[in-house]
């Protein structure tokens, strides 16, 4: 299939047979090595800090992007991942990398039908439950004052 307006054949994975040909986009590609990756225990979310801050914007408009922090070279018939994560803490770091990338191949070559080549797994952060708790409690407590004013202290 060609690109109309250049003439060039279109981005993805072609494939073609006696009855058609086949496209599979570099976008769907990713998408699956996504959804692949967020399956994994212990993946708390995928890309750095500022596609983090960009998907929690989509997500509350209604909208989920599950090739977020994963970039994919698609060739003929070979593919490449390239993948960032924030992994919940106390998981082991390497096996959640080794389990990301052994999903992503599995799902790649099965859903895809491609072969990959190789799968970068890229650690940026590392989230710890106890964190997240603490700033939900500070930001109700700031509600709180903010609706009733400061608490007094009351000795009896």
């Amino acid at each position: 299939m060609k690109n109309p307006a250049t003439g060039t054949p279109a981005p993805g994975k072609q494939s073609v047979t006696s009855r058609g040909t086949t496209t599979v986009a570099d976008g769907v590609v990713a998408k699956v090595a996504g959804i692949a990756a967020q399956d994994i225990p212990g993946v708390y979310a995928l890309g750095g800090g500022a596609a983090r801050a960009l998907g929690s914007l989509r997500e509350a408009v209604g909208q989920k992007d599950l090739t977020q922090g994963v970039s994919v070279e698609v060739g003929q018939t070979q593919v490449a991942v390239d993948i960032t994560l924030v992994v919940e803490y106390p998981h082991p770091l390497q096996k959640v990398a080794d389990d990301v990338r052994d999903a992503i191949y599995a799902a790649v070559e099965d859903v895809v039908g491609m072969e990959v080549t190789e799968v970068n797994v890229s650690i940026t952060d590392i989230h710890i439950a106890s964190e997240e708790n603490d700033e939900k409690t500070v930001a109700a407590a700031r509600h709180d004052e903010s609706q009733t004013g400061p608490r007094e202290a009351r000795v009896s």
